[in-house]
């Protein structure tokens, strides 16, 4: 297989080269979108975020330096207000890569149309520059795979989800990092996930994560193996909480687990790893791009327009219908198998 991308100073690798336009406040999205329709080749997120202190302080930091530093990214331009907070993630996010940093601040410009124009400007340039930087051969271990799925039916655990861990494994076995989320998503299975660790602590931490998941869920009263299926996976053929997790965990191949990481926390060496991710699927694409996940393989019975500003997000439609029905979304289509 030929693989080719952008090598970064850091040693990680890249599949695409965007200019991220990333606002540290959520009266800054739309400004941020201005600039993605003027400059192409700019990406912009936008967020709810409104910099209170939360319980989840840390967690959010960590999740928008992490996103804003994702090997995919040539350059990312901050839009902030120019407060102490927004300063601890542009710090961050300093820390943690090499990726070309900007940050724009309103106390400077005085006007969100001047902040607008100024992101503009910064944004069309570093396109450019962008533009002139060219792909080289890759290796395979230049793969960090984010495996995901949504809008889950019968067929998921026939079809793509058995096919993506095909996929995992080969890519595992030659360097190649892989990660599986969703916690609610394994309830169920999660025994035959911590046989296949390395180590019994492994093994453990995954009973673990998913007996801390399933106390928090209780603790608000929510009966989670009465709520799941969902209605649409329902309605896709589903009929239990475990015959979804077994289907779901199948995009995990059979490759042992190398390691447990909590939420868009990045794995310190190569190998397949299970990440705390809620089920929610912007939420786990987002810590999969903190984590540095490079490309994710998403399957769907259902359907779903679910994609990432930082990484290739590769749907998988899990029955041709599917396929068929929405060719605009769908990429690849497994129910031929």
């Amino acid at each position: 297989m030929s693989l080719t991308g952008y090598k970064r100073e850091d040693g990680r690798w890249g599949f695409r080269n965007h200019v991220l336009i990333m606002p540290l406040h959520q009266m800054l999205s739309a400004a941020a979108r201005d600039v993605e329709e003027s400059a192409t080749g700019a990406v912009a997120v936008s967020h709810d975020w409104s910099q209170v202190i939360e319980k989840d302080h840390e967690r959010i930091i960590h999740s928008l330096a992490g996103n804003a530093t994702n090997p995919n990214l040539y350059a990312t331009i901050f839009l902030s207000l120019g407060t102490p907070i927004e300063d601890e993630v542009i710090n961050r996010a300093k820390s943690y890569g090499k990726t070309k940093l900007v940050n724009l601040t309103l106390s400077n410009a005085k006007s969100i149309d001047n902040l607008t124009a100024q992101a503009k400007s910064e944004a069309i340039q570093l396109v450019e520059q962008a533009k002139a930087q060219l792909r080289v051969a890759a290796p395979i271990s230049a793969i960090s795979l984010g495996l995901e799925c949504g809008g889950s039916d019968a067929y998921s655990g026939i079809t793509a989800n058995p096919a993506l861990g095909v996929a995992s494994d080969k890519l595992v076995g030659q360097g190649a990092t892989s990660i599986l989320g969703e916690t609610m998503e394994i309830l169920g299975a999660e025994h035959l996930l911590a046989k296949r660790a390395v180590t019994a602590e492994v093994g453990q931490q995954i009973i673990d994560v998913v007996a801390r998941y399933e106390r928090s869920i209780n603790y608000e009263g929510i009966d989670i193996r009465g709520a799941q299926p969902s209605r649409g996976n329902i309605e896709g053929g589903l009929s239990t909480l475990e015959e979804k997790s077994l289907g779901a965990a199948k995009k995990a191949g059979n490759a042992p687990f190398t390691g447990v990481l909590e939420y868009a926390i990045a794995p310190s060496k190569a190998g397949l790893y299970f990440m705390d991710t809620p089920g929610h699927d912007i939420e786990q694409l987002s810590g999969f791009g903190a984590a540095g996940v490079n490309i994710t393989v998403f399957t769907t019975g259902r359907g779903t327009p679910t994609g990432s500003a930082v990484m290739p997000t590769i749907k998988v439609a899990t029955n041709t219908q599917m396929a068929t029905a929405i060719p605009d979304i769908i990429d690849l289509n497994s129910g031929t198998i």
